[in-house]
């Protein structure tokens, strides 16, 4: 079992290894995660990832990644020592696997039991440890969508840090597990809220997130994927005027369309269907953004505009017709890989952790145009898939579990309007706001499929 990290942001010498729990003979269970997701993580120089975040612009975001993984993968549950045989003392030191040393009290100790597949829920005993930051450097942070994929992890570091976070979510695609573990916390506030309706509160930062982002959603409603970007637009940046907030957008690589030039810098205009099946989502974001800076100009509203390209990790909707989530999901189902048209089509993934540094990044800058936050490494959707099949193998493989089938590709016709080309002209964020990823694709696909394979395991998905 790989050795933990223990960390910490501002102590000059670590600990650079912990010894691991001795391993606990038990049945399969949705706790049996045999390799440890604590493995040391490396940059693209081979550098060894011990925080997330940097100081930039006088704004200390540095969190240990060991923090940051104890919250998303976690076993959400315990089994009883009636079910398998589990001691309590077990359940503290399976527990342990995912937490700091010390550290177990921060976890969730839900009851699930098996055999009529229903579970007990429990709140926390403690909060995860946060930042203490004096009130006078304490923002107030409020992020729409916070319940999502991006959002949630946001919210995580924004939290870790000391700050005071809003959450606005109508919960469409976003889930309140996501930041659960944060309910009740002094500093954490979540509350049902569509953002099309006004919404008044005292804050420092708005993070506008919230949009449906995958194709089966946000076409699912086109109209009020479009009243969204509008509507829920208009609303943050009247929220910024009055409060005086600086407000971050995160726009999307979409505006650009299927593009005719590549990669794509900011100061491309796009290629963009102004009528198609995905235009709800296109033209919304165009037009968000258009407003944006129609605040900033007529009103001197301190806006800024992230370009988000093709970003993937835990806490994804398997379901929602994303690549990446459908490829992992197949493979570890034994399922057929569905490749759309000849699978020649170009896309590049960034993992989560480097989007909301750049996220992050980007509020405390002074940078007012639009910024391209995205990974510059290409791979063709059929090269991706086959890495996806290999990497699935080679995580069930280390696990110990005998796949009774492997995944073949097979090829659908290509949906309406999909682009050919994508790819970021990162330059201006590199310039900028110091920024570039630091995860390569396969590290964050293995971290997502021991994800994804733990929610398979204790039956949430």
């Amino acid at each position: 079992m790989s050795s933990l990290y223990k960390i910490t942001v501002d102590a000059p010498k670590r600990q650079d290894t912990l010894s691991a729990p001795s391993p606990i003979t038990r049945p399969t269970s949705a706790l049996s995660l045999r390799s440890s997701p604590f493995a040391m993580a490396k940059d693209k120089h081979g550098n060894e990832i011990v925080n997330v975040g940097d100081v930039r612009f006088g704004f200390d975001c540095r969190v240990p990644i060991d923090a940051l993984r104890s919250l998303y993968l976690r076993p959400h549950y315990v089994t009883t020592a009636d079910d398998f045989g589990v001691t309590e003392k077990d359940q503290d030191e399976l527990h342990s696997q995912f937490f700091r040393s010390g550290a177990t009290d921060y976890q969730s100790k839900s009851i699930y039991h098996p055999n009529d597949n229903s579970i007990s829920y429990t709140t926390l005993s403690r909060f995860p440890p946060v930042r203490l930051v004096a009130v006078s450097e304490r923002k107030r942070i409020l992020v729409t969508g916070g319940a999502g994929f991006v959002g949630s992890h946001l919210v995580d570091r924004l939290m870790l840090l000391g700050h005071e976070v809003t959450v606005l979510d109508n919960f469409f695609t976003g889930s309140k597990t996501t930041v659960s573990h944060w309910v009740g916390h002094p500093n954490f506030e979540m509350i049902r809220h569509d953002v099309i309706e006004p919404f008044m509160i005292e804050c420092d930062q708005i993070y506008h997130l919230a949009c449906p982002a995958s194709p089966p959603h946000y076409q699912f409603n086109a109209v009020k994927t479009i009243k969204t970007s509008f509507m829920g637009t208009l609303n943050m940046l009247g929220l910024a005027k009055r409060t005086k907030a600086r407000f971050l957008i995160t726009s999307t690589s979409e505006v650009y369309g299927d593009p005719e030039v590549h990669p794509q810098p900011e100061d491309y205009w796009g290629h963009v269907n102004p009528i198609g099946p995905r235009a709800c989502y296109d033209e919304g974001k165009r037009v968000a953004e258009t407003l944006t800076y129609g605040f900033h100009r007529q009103d001197g509203v301190d806006v800024r505009v992230a370009r988000i390209f093709n970003t993937f990790g835990p806490r994804m909707n398997p379901y929602d017709g994303r690549v990446v989530s459908n490829f992992i999901i197949q493979a570890l189902k034994g399922e057929d890989i569905t490749v759309y048209g000849d699978g020649q089509q170009t896309r590049s993934f960034q993992y989560i952790h480097d989007l909301v540094d750049g996220l992050i990044f980007l509020m405390n800058s002074d940078e007012t145009r639009p910024v391209n936050i995205g990974n510059g490494d290409e791979f063709t959707i059929l090269q991706f898939a086959e890495l996806v099949r290999d990497l699935v193998s080679k995580v069930q493989a280390e696990d110990g579990v005998e796949m009774k089938t492997h995944s073949k590709i097979v090829h659908k016709p290509m949906p309406t309007d999909d682009p050919q080309m994508r790819r970021p002209d990162t330059r201006r964020a590199k310039e900028v706001l110091n920024w570039q990823p630091r995860w390569t694709v396969k590290m964050g696909i293995e971290e997502m499929i021991r994800y994804y394979k733990a929610k398979i395991a204790e039956g949430s998905m």
